[in-house]
């Protein structure tokens, strides 16, 4: 990807090659070769390259910049940080005849189309839209549909109800969130916080046959705090599980940071 997005990104700011490998201090030839894809840039080079394009190392590597919306390059561009609640995306939402928060419903049809319409209005104004009088109208909320038998006692067919959560830095360990993620779609799933340390989530099951695994921030695309849902199955579970499966999640969690401890020696 590194060619192809270094020849997008300087065409898109108007510089020639001339122009970019003097800003780098390179010769003409050598940058034209990177963006040709005939040799590949030093590691230190890679690092300039990202700082003067403004954008990150791991999407320059990583990523096709040029399928992204124009709406998800000017995000990149201008270095907004969910993460800290600064600079914050504008959530396309819908409001009622009194200009009220609605509560729209992602269907198990519109699921797949998500991550890629969460933040177009047209895709989400024709999502279905309500209220619930035990949710507070001071909140924005959205129903998600959930697949599995990851987390009981939520289980396949239901949807739960998520806040939306601007500062990703108030995620607080152990509590259930519904993440939606570039890769993985409507994910939902218990929480703990490692954005200060190794800038990224690590997302537990409640049904212990799942492993806990992490995900980098960058891969993340919004958060919901959970605060309902709603189901067609009687839960039957006794009141003492939920405590064993809590005690066996944090168990699992110390093993799991056990674990990259070890991979640090």
């Amino acid at each position: 990807m590194i060619g192809q997005n270094l020849k997008f990104l300087r065409k898109r700011k108007e510089i020639s090659q001339e122009e970019m490998a003097k800003k780098l201090g390179i010769p003409r030839s050598s940058y034209s070769g990177y963006e040709n894809g005939v040799a590949e840039p030093p590691f230190d080079l890679l690092i300039k390259l990202a700082d003067s394009l403004n954008i990150s190392l791991d999407i320059l590597l990583r990523e096709d910049i040029s399928a992204f919306s124009e709406n998800k390059l000017s995000e990149i561009e201008n270095q907004i940080d969910y993460t800290q609640g600064d600079n914050l995306r504008i959530l396309v939402t819908t409001v009622d005849q009194h200009n009220e928060e609605l509560i729209e419903l992602v269907s198990e049809s519109a699921k797949a189309g998500y991550s890629t319409g969460y933040a177009d209005p047209e895709f989400i104004k024709v999502l279905p839209a309500f209220n619930l009088p035990f949710i507070s109208k001071q909140k924005k909320c959205r129903a998600f549909p959930i697949s599995g038998d990851s987390m009981p006692p939520v289980g396949h067919g239901s949807f739960v109800i998520g806040e939306y959560l601007e500062n990703w830095r108030l995620i607080r360990d152990g509590f259930p969130y519904i993440v939606v993620t570039k890769n993985e779609g409507i994910v939902f799933k218990v929480i703990y916080n490692f954005i200060d340390d190794r800038q990224s989530l690590q997302l537990c099951s409640t049904n212990l046959l799942y492993n806990p695994y992490e995900i980098s921030v960058t891969e993340v695309l919004e958060v919901w705090k959970f605060v309902n849902y709603i189901s067609t199955e009687l839960n039957d579970s006794k009141p003492d599980d939920a405590q064993i499966a809590k005690s066996l999640r944090d168990l699992q969690k110390e093993i799991a940071d056990l674990k990259e401890e070890i991979k640090l020696l």
